[in-house]
């Protein structure tokens, strides 16, 4: 097993009600190295029909992200890990100011930062055609304004240890069907290396990993059959594959990278 020195640092997660989520395997991830967890999510609620649950798609996937952080948390409890669980909307600056104090009460600091929480809109609305104000408004107050509010606190509040991990897209530059949404993480993307120039003087590293395609329950049997050829590898990236790159840059080995956006797509977005 690898060991990335994680024991009993305290790692803060957004976006972690989805079973199958990303920040739900991140979550796990660091449990299983030892860390400690705090696990923040905001619950979307989005019309969905529960006799299509049972399988991967959309309802699968709305039904997840409508839903509280119950399941993580058993399996956290499984695990014997001490974690914490908030729900919080990181697009309001004083509820980024509580999550801080309330882990920091709980776990006495904040180490690792995943900024893995976003909203997009898959229903057609996010072009530039018919693309509603609020959708802009929305996405962009979540995707960009949040995860920079987190990042503030981070630098904040600081310790002897900062990790900073943002969640993109390997698709921001351009992602037609899907412009804000795509442009609010070309714009994470860009603060990444920008915070990273500004908290390097900390001691802080500052990164971005970018997934390809990856099942989080969205993706439906042919959703998949059509995008599986576009990905040179020739399979969906599975959230675990996301978890053990953040689990890395959150390391000490990693000590020494920072600014960087990694691809993790099998290819696909080159």
């Amino acid at each position: 097993m690898v060991c990335y020195g994680l024991i009993d640092r305290v790692a803060l997660i957004t976006g972690a009600n989805n079973p199958q989520g990303i920040g739900a395997a991140t979550a796990l991830a660091f449990a299983r190295e030892g860390a400690r967890v705090a696990l923040v999510y905001k619950k979307v609620p989005r019309p969905f029909d529960p006799a299509k649950t049972d399988k991967n798609g959309p309802d699968r996937y709305y039904a997840a992200n409508a839903g509280d952080a119950d399941i993580v948390a058993a399996k956290l409890r499984e695990m014997y890990a001490e974690h914490l669980v908030l729900q919080r909307d990181i697009a309001d600056e004083e509820a980024v100011k509580e999550i801080y104090w309330l882990v920091t009460e709980r776990f006495g600091r904040v180490d690792i930062l995943v900024n893995n929480a976003a909203v997009d809109e898959e229903s057609g609305l996010d072009t530039i055609e018919k693309i509603p104000g609020q959708v802009i408004d929305d996405t962009f107050a979540v995707n960009v304004r949040g995860s920079l509010l987190m990042m503030r606190e981070f630098i904040r509040r600081r310790g002897d240890y900062g990790r900073i991990i943002n969640v993109s897209t390997d698709a921001a530059q351009i992602f037609a069907g899907q412009i804000t949404y795509g442009a609010s993480k070309a714009a994470l993307e860009a603060l990444t290396r920008s915070v990273a120039l500004e908290a390097a003087p900390y001691g802080v590293t500052v990164n971005c990993v970018a997934p390809g395609p990856t099942q989080t329950g969205w993706i439906d049997e042919a959703l998949e059959k059509a995008v599986r050829p576009l990905i040179p590898m020739g399979k969906l990236l599975q959230p675990e594959d996301i978890a053990e790159t953040i689990l890395f840059l959150a390391s000490e080995q990693a000590r020494m990278l920072t600014g960087q956006v990694i691809k993790v797509s099998g290819g696909h977005a080159l």
